[in-house]
């Protein structure tokens, strides 16, 4: 049947094109990127339910860390920031990648869920989530050698042991930035320790009381890195062929769904390409998203990039919601994600029937209050009523 390929910047003909090709590798009819459905056409204020979940809208945010936490515990910026967002409308708030162990953090800043005592604060941005009308989810992390760094406005370099620094993990003792030290190779013991702790985080998001759980795998953290033949390179049973490299996130996914209800959501994101030339690739991303949702994932938050130092992204208004609509059509709901900015653009993603919802990122940072203006019929605030 037909599918695609992707050619990144490393292609000679063009700078980002999509190609079919033909395979035999799935059973995929009716592309709706060539062929309209006879399905009714998605609105952007349409409620959208998900097992037993109902989203008042289609428009989520994207988990985007703050780097503003201390020792993991949420607190008065994290209210804030995300019961902001839950006034102006959006239907699903996901929490920023939260470390599955301390030394999973991205940052010493980072939000984290790797013990019990990180609950009561959650289970307050839960409630404050809520009370104002979105779903709140969790984005549940490992950084993997991409841990053990300063925050953004510190510069995002590798910390050192004056800097309290940290040993890092990989599949491979290959560094991000081949500046930086690099992480230990992961030996099984480790590799079993680390799918234990994402199923003691998602059994703490419960506990909480989030609705939907995202299992971060894409961006370059722990378990892309694993996705990626450029960063693993194993020789045994994780690491060499697509069936190796994909195994720990399906291991996570069956450790998650240990305790996670099987009436609330779950959603992975990926990075759909490394936008590398013989790197993890949009074919690759839609053969796993079909062995996901086999394994009950619910939902696939496509994002791209983010493990190779060296990749040159087309950066571009809306440049990944192509990844969105071709994994799609394993019959996998999708989140469409990056530089999407307008209402307008939004309307496009859902009546073309490219995406089931979509999240945004840093227009959601520009403006809380976006939903509030791209929606006619939302309800607002009564409080705001006035500046209606």
């Amino acid at each position: 049947m037909e599918k695609y390929i992707f050619f990144g910047n490393n292609d000679p003909n063009a700078k980002m094109r999509k190609t079919k090709i033909k395979l035999n590798c799935f059973n995929i009819r009716n592309h709706s990127i060539y062929k309209k459905k006879n399905n009714p056409m998605a609105k952007i204020d349409d409620p959208i339910t998900i097992k037993s979940i109902t989203f008042r809208n289609r428009i989520g945010m994207s988990p985007m860390c703050q780097y503003s936490a201390i020792d993991g515990f949420v607190n008065n910026w994290h209210y804030m920031h995300y019961g902001t967002r839950a006034i102006g409308g959006v239907g699903l708030i996901i929490v920023e990648a939260s470390a599955v162990s301390p030394e999973g953090r991205i940052t010493p800043s980072d939000v984290g869920i790797w013990k019990d005592e990180h609950i009561s604060e959650l289970k307050k941005l839960v409630e404050n989530i809520h009370s104002n009308g979105s779903i709140a989810g969790i984005q549940i992390a490992h950084a993997g050698r991409k841990a053990s760094h300063a925050a953004p406005w510190n510069g995002s370099k590798q910390l050192i042991s004056s800097e309290s620094d940290w040993e890092t993990i990989a599949p491979s003792p290959i560094p991000f930035d081949p500046s930086e030290k690099s992480p230990n190779e992961m030996t099984y013991s480790d590799i079993k320790a680390i799918v234990n702790q994402f199923r003691d985080g998602a059994k703490r998001a419960l506990e909480a009381g989030f609705k939907v759980l995202e299992i971060h795998a894409a961006h370059g953290y722990l378990i892309h890195e694993f996705l990626s033949p450029l960063s693993n390179i194993r020789t045994d049973k994780y690491g060499g062929n697509f069936e190796n490299r994909v195994r720990i996130l399906l291991e996570v996914v069956n450790a998650v769904k240990e305790v996670w209800p099987s009436n609330l959501p779950l959603f992975v994101r990926l990075s759909a390409t490394d936008w590398v030339e013989n790197g993890w690739d949009l074919n690759e991303s839609v053969k796993l998203s079909s062995l996901l949702k086999q394994k009950g994932v619910d939902v696939v938050d496509c994002s791209s990039g983010g493990n190779i130092i060296s990749a040159q992204i087309p950066v571009e208004k809306g440049y990944q919601i192509h990844f969105a609509e071709a994994i799609r059509e394993t019959g996998i709901m999708t989140a469409a994600v990056g530089m999407i900015t307008s209402a307008e653009q939004i309307s496009n993603i859902l009546e073309n029937e490219k995406a089931d919802m979509v999240l945004l990122g840093r227009e959601l940072l520009r403006n809380p209050y976006f939903v509030l203006k791209a929606i006619k019929n939302q309800n607002w605030p009564i409080q705001y009523l006035r500046a209606k």
